[in-house]
Formats: structure tokens, sequence, C-alpha cells
């Protein structure tokens, strides 16, 4: 019969399987891409809250990204650093840890949606009606949808977790590099159907809601650009769209890809190599994207990290 633990304090964790020699590559591609997400987000953000040229709300939207990106990855990115270098034996991680690790990583990939979601209502004000632009997207309209894009994600975040946490634990082995809902549910010896229903609706809830608002304002955005004669419009709109539809189509692949990778475990590897691509990529490529878009930023960018032959100003 086989032995189990019932409610163990601490946990295992999972890792990579790749060979000493690829260790070390990986261990500074993860270290300087944290360093870049930190350095590049935080100084965009501080860029955004200081440059009074920047002080309009689709800066302000985006100022919710970068802290987004910030948050997501601190929590996940330095325990993966020290655990690669740990043995299997020693990848031990407290019960409370690994929720609150949980709660981050998804709270990181919902409000990556929820943000992209409302930029793109900014965006759609700004296009089809700049002349009502400035009084609906007032400095009250700019916190009700931040309440709105962290607020959605911390309810539904909280009730999977909720759910997750009710259950007694009867392994100690999470199947993951890092703690997450499915991984933590798995844990358990018990019924998990009401988990798997939520985290189903959870999905299908976040990604209809997220592409569906994307498709009927960029359809709207289109239409208004191939019936107007304005080039200055059309240019504006091309500038500012592309830029913002990159990043999300950027989140929504990386995002697919791993729920994919969960129904096949046989492609467990892959997934926790994509799992962990999740975190890194969009926030190391957000700062790019969006500092290509504004000379604001880029010149900022440019004395942080020397790239004006990068990006011309």
């Amino acid at each position: 019969m086989e032995n189990y633990t019932y409610n163990s304090p601490t946990l295992q964790l999972e890792w990579l399987n790749v060979s000493k020699d690829s260790m070390y590559p990986l261990f500074l591609f993860l270290f300087f891409s944290y360093m870049f997400i930190i350095v590049a987000n935080a100084g965009i953000a501080f860029v955004v809250f200081i440059e009074k040229t920047l002080h309009q709300p689709m800066y302000f939207l985006y100022w919710n990204l970068s802290v987004n990106d910030i948050l997501g990855n601190s929590v996940i990115v330095p325990r993966l650093l020290i655990d690669m270098w740990q043995p299997a034996s020693e990848r031990i991680i407290s019960y409370y840890e690994c929720v609150i690790q949980a709660f981050t990583t998804h709270m990181f990939s919902t409000t990556s949606h929820t943000v992209l979601m409302i930029m793109a209502f900014d965006r759609y004000v700004a296009i089809c009606n700049p002349l009502r632009y400035a009084v609906i997207m007032t400095d009250k309209m700019l916190i009700k949808l931040t309440v709105f894009a962290w607020g959605v994600a911390f309810v539904l975040v909280g009730i999977l977790l909720g759910l997750t946490i009710r259950l007694n634990r009867c392994r100690t082995l999470i199947g993951s590099i890092y703690c997450n809902n499915a991984a933590l549910f798995k844990l358990s010896c018990e019924s998990v159907f009401i988990n798997n229903i939520y985290g189903l609706t959870f999905t299908v809830v976040l990604f209809t809601g997220s592409i569906g608002s994307m498709v009927l304002t960029y359809t709207k955005i289109t239409v208004i650009c191939l019936t107007s004669n304005n080039k200055s419009l059309n240019s504006k709109a091309l500038k500012t769209c592309s830029t913002h539809l990159v990043v999300y189509l950027i989140l929504l692949f990386s995002g697919m890809t791993i729920i994919t990778l969960h129904r096949f475990p046989q492609l467990s590897e892959s997934r926790k190599m994509v799992a962990l691509l999740f975190h890194v990529i969009p926030g190391s490529l957000n700062p790019i994207i969006y500092g290509m878009q504004s000379k604001e930023i880029r010149r900022f960018l440019s004395k942080v990290f020397d790239l004006k032959k990068v990006f011309p100003l």
C-alpha cells in the first residue's frame, strides 16, 4: 500500500531535466532576463511617473502592466535561480509559501489580460471618439478601470486558490518548477471535480472576455480607419494599436501553450520550460515593445542601457 503524508507543512519542487552543462547558460539567461525585467519595467514606471508629457491615460494604464511584470517575476524567478542549484531532496518549499507563489503567478497572468483589455478600451475611445476622449477618460475613469483590472483578477484567483486550500493533501511532490493551482490541487486524494470545473470556467471566461474585447475594439478601429481619409488618425492608430496587439498576442500564445501542454502529461518537460518562459518572455518584451513606441520612454531606456543605436531618437 502506498504511503501518504497528510497535510505536510513542506512540499518538494521538481526542476527541469537538463544536463549540468546546460545549467550555467540557463542560470545566466534567467539572471540577466530577471535583471532586465526589473530595471526596464521599473525604469519605465518611474519615467511615466515623473515625465509630465507621459501623464496620459495610455501611459498610466501601461504603468499597471509594468508593475504587474515586476511583481509576477519577483516572486517566481529569484526562487528558481536558487532552486536550480539545490539537490532534489533539498528543493523544499513551505506550503504557505507555495500558496502565495501560486496566487502570484495566477494574478500575474490574469492581470496581464485584464490590463490589456482596459488598454484596448482606451485605444478604442482615442481613435473612434477622439473629440470625447478627454471627457470619457477622466482621472475617475482611470481609477475605475484600474480597480476593475486588479479587482477582477483578485476575486477570480482568490476563489481559484480558495477552492484548492480547502482540500486535504496526501502528497508532497509539486509536479512543476514553481507552484500553481493545478499542481497544488493534484496533491489531494479527495475529489477535485469542483476545482476542475471552476478552473475550466475561469479559463473560458478570461480568454473569452479578453479575446472578445480585442476582436470587438479592433474591428471597430479597423472600420474607422478604412472609412477615414485622415492620414494622421490612421498613423496614430497603427502606431499605438500595433504595439498593444503584439503584446497581447505574445501573452495569449504563451498562456494557451501552457494550457494545451497540461493535457499531455508526456510533455511535462516542455510544459515546465514554457511555464518558465511565460514569466520571462512577456516581462522582457513588454518594455522593449512599448519603449519603441514612445520617444520619451526610448530616451530614458537609451540612457540606462545605451541603446541609442537600436532605438534612434
